[in-house]
């Protein structure tokens, strides 16, 4: 399905978004560490087939998104972008889901900015004491070695994401061949892009999350939780489901995290099925 690629001023930079369809509820799709609005591909159609508007983002610093050398890429400032995103892209309100940090991200807007948020789906998002997962703290402590190694050529961004995306799926053969992470590699290619991929770790804080009340968050929230994560503890789902007053967990054994890659088809029908559901009174 083609998408309409635009680019929408955030601030400190322009953020690459995908349309697909047009009409219904606007559904924004927010991925996680490592990946991009690529990660979408396969969730989008059914989104749009159902007579929906699916919003794929690059978050700032990400994918195709600009890079500014100066820019906040933690979890508070994307919550800021996303909010000027969907002024800009005259979305009031939607349906927000978000993989990983993406639901963090998630979780900071619709607590700092409840009226843009109508649901919430988080999948596999850190939280409480496994904000930033172990992908993300295993770089932050070793960002001083990898940048002397880096700055004598001897390593790149290729075995960083490589390790962060094999980690993310319960089956690295089948769901995450070495042509899929050239696709996730490609933004981090060139004698910077190791550089900018550790600093995009180095942002992430639990720190953002302070002033998150969870309790605060009335929306319907669906949280999916693939039982195979190699990052994050799968104890964190039933503390961040019973945290949210309108809080529903689906586990889902035999896949990771990056769901939209590992089963699309069954993601999209929980999606589908969540959008249909009332809230409770």
């Amino acid at each position: 399905m083609q998408a309409d690629v635009l680019r929408v001023q955030v601030g400190p930079g322009a953020m690459h978004v995908e349309r697909f369809g047009h009409g219904g509820t606007a559904v924004i799709l927010i991925h996680g560490f490592g990946t991009s609005s690529f990660l979408w591909r396969n969730v989008a159609p059914a989104i749009t087939n159902a007579g929906h508007t699916g919003y794929a983002v690059d978050l700032l610093g990400h994918g195709e998104s600009d890079r500014p050398s100066e820019a906040d890429f933690g979890i508070a400032a994307q919550a800021d972008y996303l909010d000027a995103a969907m002024t800009a892209l005259r979305v009031a309100r939607g349906i927000i889901v978000g993989v990983d940090i993406g639901g963090d991200v998630a979780l900071r807007l619709a607590a700092k900015r409840p009226e843009r948020v109508e649901k919430l789906v988080l999948i596999n998002t850190p939280a409480f004491d496994e904000l930033p997962g172990k992908d993300i703290t295993q770089m932050q402590r070793s960002t001083a070695k990898f940048a002397f190694r880096t700055t004598r050529g001897i390593l790149g961004a290729a075995p960083l994401i490589e390790g962060v995306l094999k980690g993310s799926v319960a089956d690295p053969d089948s769901h995450m061949p070495v042509k899929l992470i050239a696709r996730y590699l490609a933004p981090f290619v060139g004698k910077d892009g190791v550089n900018h991929l550790l600093s995009l770790a180095s942002s992430i804080s639990a720190d953002d999350m302070d002033e998150v009340d969870l309790k605060s968050i009335h929306v319907p929230t669906l949280v999916l939780w693939g039982e195979q994560d190699g990052w994050v503890d799968s104890r964190v789902a039933e503390k961040l489901t019973n945290a949210l007053p309108d809080g529903r967990l689906v586990r889902m054994p035999g896949v990771g995290r990056l769901l939209p890659e590992e089963n699309p088809e069954h993601l999209s029908q929980l999606l589908l099925e969540f959008m249909k559901r009332r809230a409770v009174a």
